[in-house]
């Protein structure tokens, strides 16, 4: 890895460069290929905007996140053209960048904290939705996916 006079790596982006480095030792080419693709991801993260800046633990798990959906997203398409075996190839790539992402909440926890946020906030109407999402997304912390909290808080809200 490539020196600067800036701490550019967090523990998050310690691990994937490691587990890249063990990965070629190994041969694993799904896993190399993946990680490479991800440790990209986290670079052109770090120089996006006007200047380049440190990313934190989160700002690293964000890219890996981005590039999990991204996966998952051409698995359904590739599913959808018929196209099994390409479904399964980014399938597997997919559970890969898993390892570095936290686990998904549930729909009941999801569930759960929605509820209490709403209520914590006092949130109870439909014209609240805004301040509720933003809320509860803190809450949430990328373990969701962000159209179904949207849901939930939106069913939450109307039902009030």
């Amino acid at each position: 890895m490539e020196q600067t006079t800036t701490r550019e790596t967090t523990v998050l982006a310690d691990d994937l460069q490691s587990d890249l480095t063990a990965a070629m030792k190994e041969r694993d080419e799904l896993v190399v290929r993946v990680l490479r693709s991800a440790i990209a991801a986290v670079k052109e993260a770090r120089v996006a905007g006007p200047e380049a800046r440190d990313l934190t633990d989160d700002d690293v798990r964000a890219a890996v996140a981005r590039e999990a959906k991204k996966r998952e997203e051409a698995a359904t398409a590739f599913a959808d053209a018929g196209r099994a075996e390409q479904a399964e190839q980014e399938r597997a790539e997919g559970e890969v960048l898993a390892r570095y992402l936290p686990t998904p909440l549930t729909e009941d926890e999801v569930v759960a904290i929605v509820e209490r946020v709403l209520a914590e906030g006092g949130f109870d109407s439909p014209q609240a939705m805004g301040p509720a999402m933003k809320a509860v997304q803190a809450e949430v912390a990328g373990r969701a996916d962000g159209k179904a909290v949207a849901a939930i808080v939106k069913a939450r809200l109307g039902a009030r």
